[in-house]
């Protein structure tokens, strides 16, 4: 188990290469010129290339990257904001708790509405209570998070007044954006639990266990759901990522102070190393999540334990 762990965390180290890569490359490749952002259009043409000089950007492109790598690997220095000066790791830190409060508020939602619905759909299939889930599901799956979020606000803050439109101080504050970001997880866990269960339950073991007497509950939550968990946990994981990727239309929409919200403040203001930053972190906690989904799977299914050792 400690070799699979070792041989994880190692995976992690080309993906995050490739991830620094690829935004830098974007970064590098997209029109502006972050000294003129920075210093404003009446900057004299000698500010300008003092500023490109400090900050290496006359340097041919692998000779940027390269510094780049190397300072953020023996240094942990990943840059320092054009804006405001400070490092670009406080800055990530420090907004870094807003949006994982928010995914993982979102995360539980998702849960805990859409596993129930996914499992007491494929119980009824083709009943009422499944045909009404799947339509709202596919609703859900088809809305993006920023007009949902818009409607909430028009809906819960403008006309009826019970929510705030921003904020993220109070419990109340986190109602309207957890719920936002978390619709089209719910219609994700909602159907994939009722595909794995659909495909459980008409197992021979399953039919076994009937025949023995086993009371339906037993059947359902011990039997079945355990073994259809494999795929969902895994659709968990991949869309934890995805909430955090996610959240940057949610925060701007709902002015959470967050990485997404400061991300994109950053690509108005060509702000390019807490760019690539932001994305850096986030792709270092996405492969953390995908690690720990993996370990997760040997506590479900014994036989990847087995695998393991």
């Amino acid at each position: 188990m400690l070799r699979y762990i070792v041989r994880r965390v190692l995976f992690l180290i080309p993906v995050l290469l490739g991830v620094a890569f690829c935004v830098f490359t974007l970064l590098y490749l997209t029109p502006g010129d972050p000294a003129r952002m920075v210093l404003g259009d009446l900057a004299t043409e000698d500010a300008v290339q003092e500023f490109r000089n400090r900050e290496g950007l006359n340097d041919p492109f692998l000779v940027q990257f390269g510094n780049y790598i190397w300072k953020a690997v023996t240094k942990g220095d990943i840059g320092r904001s054009y804006i405001t000066k400070r490092s670009v790791a406080q800055e990530v830190l420090a907004a870094f708790p807003a949006t994982l409060k928010l995914s993982a508020l979102a995360m539980v939602i998702a849960i805990l509405v859409g596993l129930p619905c996914g499992i007491l759909s494929a119980i009824k299939q083709y009943s009422l209570f499944d045909t009404v889930t799947m339509i709202f599901a596919m609703i859900g799956l088809s809305m993006p998070v920023f007009w949902l979020g818009l409607l909430l606000i028009l809906l819960f803050s403008v006309h009826l007044r019970w929510l705030p439109s921003s904020g993220f101080g109070t419990f109340k504050a986190t109602i309207l954006p957890a719920v936002s970001l978390s619709a089209q997880a719910i219609s994700k866990v909602t159907r994939m639990t009722r595909s794995s269960m659909l495909e459980v339950i008409r197992a021979d073991y399953i039919r076994t266990a009937r025949a023995k007497g086993q009371k339906e509950f037993v059947v359902i939550w011990v039997h079945a759901l355990h073994n259809a968990l494999i795929p969902v946990v895994t659709l968990c994981g991949l869309q934890f990522g995805h909430l955090l990727a996610g959240a940057i239309l949610t925060e701007s929409i709902f002015a959470i102070p967050g990485v997404g919200r400061l991300m994109v403040s950053s690509i108005m203001q060509r702000d390019y190393p807490m760019v690539q930053g932001g994305v850096l972190f986030i792709a270092i906690v996405f492969s953390i999540v995908n690690l720990l989904v993996d370990l997760v799977y040997a506590y479900i299914d014994p036989r990847i334990k087995a695998q393991y050792k």
